[in-house]
């Protein structure tokens, strides 16, 4: 085996953690079709292969039209709860160990479906996963940028009964315009709940987003992050903070981000001694779950094994499990890559 194929296996087999994953955004067509019918919902594609064809996108807004309307068929518990597991039996295939879902209640409130519906279904499934394929969670709920602060307000008075579910509160949707300033108020009252908070920044949207959720909304934890690397201050400020960038390789190529893999600032990131981690955001729709990310990272660009091992570590630091739970997963990443020459 040659270094560059015995890197990929590695990549392959490390326990991973991830961080950034939208549970709507692992909507396989074939499971949409699937869904659609048994709720006798009709979707503007009459064949499967229309709508994978469909899957290709020019920016953010091209993927959130398409990814909207395939939340539509969502309807019951029983949905949400066959979503939430496919995604966990298939990530499980690639060793994904702790998992960081973010869900999204005001796309599913709209259209009359409750709060109460939402949260049994994805949470039945991941408690189900903890005891069946030995997967650890945490649960992120999270506002949509492109409403206004009412919106969100309201949606967090319909989670206060299911707190104790919630591990933490997002911001996504559509960045641009959206400022995250625009939601100062609302996550002011979910840290005074004791809930840590993460938001999209600097994905399309500029430096001084990140900024933003960095000083008005107090991010423990920044989601995508690339175009923070445009302001020298605010890479210093991010470092000196010890904060966690959750990136998404795949996901940024097809969104048009970035040109090709060869052009993403991951590595980068790593050099500027930033917590950058591999994440898969919308897999469905970017046709990539986390080991096709790593493949792609290992086979596109010349990322080095000890860059990979800090990727990997950079998941497990970042995450919101207990310290015990983090370092005895840190000691199995060591292991495999002491095992490997």
């Amino acid at each position: 085996m040659t270094s560059s194929e015995a890197l990929l296996d590695l990549a392959m087999k490390m326990p991973k953690a991830e961080l950034h994953l939208h549970i709507e955004g692992t909507f396989e067509p074939e499971q949409m079709f699937a869904i659609a019918q048994r709720n006798h919902v009709a979707l503007k594609y009459n064949l499967v292969e229309e709508l994978k064809a469909a899957y290709q996108f020019e920016n953010l807004q091209d993927f959130l039209d398409l990814y909207y309307q395939g939340m539509s068929v969502l309807l019951n518990e029983q949905d949400f709860y066959d979503l939430t597991m496919a995604y966990l039996k298939r990530v499980h295939e690639d060793n994904v160990v702790h998992v960081e879902i973010f869900f999204d209640p005001q796309g599913h409130l709209s259209r009359g479906v409750s709060f109460e519906t939402q949260i049994k279904g994805i949470y039945g499934a991941l408690k189900d996963a903890e005891r069946d394929l030995g997967m650890t969670f945490k649960l992120i709920m999270s506002f949509l940028r492109h409403l206004d602060e009412a919106s969100a307000f309201e949606t967090l008075a319909l989670a206060k009964p299911y707190l104790e579910w919630i591990d933490g509160v997002g911001l996504d949707s559509s960045e641009l315009g959206h400022p995250p300033e625009k939601f100062a108020n609302v996550f002011r009252e979910c840290k005074a709940l004791g809930l840590p908070v993460t938001a999209h920044a600097g994905e399309e949207g500029p430096p001084e987003y990140v900024w933003q959720a960095l000083d008005v909304i107090g991010v423990d934890r920044i989601d995508h992050g690339n175009r923070a690397l445009e302001d020298t201050d605010l890479v210093a400020t991010i470092k000196h903070k010890g904060l966690t960038l959750t990136v998404c390789p795949l996901s940024n190529l097809k969104l048009c981000v970035v040109d090709t893999l060869e052009d993403h600032p991951i590595r980068s990131m790593l050099r500027l001694g930033l917590n950058a981690t591999v994440n898969s955001d919308d897999p469905a729709y970017f046709g990539g779950y986390m080991n096709d990310n790593f493949h792609a990272l290992v086979t596109q660009t010349k990322i080095t094994r000890e860059e990979l091992f800090t990727l990997a570590c950079n998941a497990f630091e970042g995450s919101w499990l207990d310290t015990e739970s983090k370092q005895r997963h840190l000691n199995r990443i060591k292991e495999m890559f002491d095992q490997v020459p």
